[in-house]
């Protein structure tokens, strides 16, 4: 088997890609999916920390605005960022089932459930070949849980971040509503900024670009892309 090219990732999931076809919460059958992914990846003998959102539960103003409450954008935010935890312990649980040593490191302190993030502890967890889960963002409101990703991928020395999403890379619009949207095989970060591509927030980009990070955007739900990219196949959208 050939060597994977990158040996230390963070996988970036949104709290949406946990949901699979139910409109809201966590569907089973996905957590599962993606526990086995991520055992392909150890497997490999690569390095993997998760970010996760939160949007299949709350997504921060956003949603607290769809049910009528009208409140402080910095609440709001606090709430997505606990969100994001409930979607780390159920992912935790279902990868110590299938017999993966995991960790939830939280921005937030939760002592009774999760440890708190300390930079050196989590690379120490790596090191000794458990999962990382990083929840509650960056422990800060107006921030997004893309920026967290980013910036836990710079912090742990990541060599990628790979977003997972339910389309298969980058495209010049939205496929889904525009058909003659163009897929991006690469394409650079100062390009994402300027054409606006709004596959991530652009904080989150720039942090990248700044630090030199790579980031693949690629489809989760085909089983098995993630080992497939690992192993130097050309999935996704390539943004350097």
């Amino acid at each position: 088997m050939p060597e994977p090219v990158y040996k230390r990732i963070v996988l970036k999931l949104s709290g949406e890609a946990l949901q699979g076809d139910k409109n809201h919460g966590i569907a089973h059958e996905i957590l599962l999916s993606i526990a086995h992914q991520v055992r392909e990846i150890r497997e490999l003998g690569v390095d993997a920390a998760i970010v996760l959102g939160g949007g299949n539960i709350l997504r921060g103003q956003e949603n607290t605005a769809s049910l009528g409450l009208d409140l402080d954008r910095s609440v709001a935010d606090y709430m997505g960022m606990l969100a994001t935890v409930i979607n780390g312990l159920a992912l935790q649980d279902v990868l110590e089932k299938i017999g993966i040593p995991t960790r939830v490191m939280t921005a937030i302190e939760i002592q009774r459930i999760a440890e708190p993030y300390i930079r050196r502890k989590a690379i120490r967890h790596l090191e000794k070949g458990r999962v990382v889960i990083f929840v509650a963002g960056t422990g800060n409101p107006f921030f997004t849980t893309d920026t967290a990703a980013a910036l836990r991928a710079v912090e742990i020395n990541a060599q990628a971040l790979l977003k997972a999403t339910k389309v298969d890379g980058v495209y010049s619009a939205d496929p889904v509503k525009v058909r003659e949207a163009r897929k991006f095989e690469t394409i650079k970060y100062i390009e994402v900024l300027q054409q606006d591509l709004r596959f991530m927030d652009a904080t989150a980009v720039s942090l990248c670009m700044d630090n030199k990070l790579p980031i693949v955007v690629f489809n989760l739900t085909r089983e098995g892309n993630i080992k497939r990219l690992l192993l130097g196949e050309k999935i996704g959208t390539f943004i350097n």
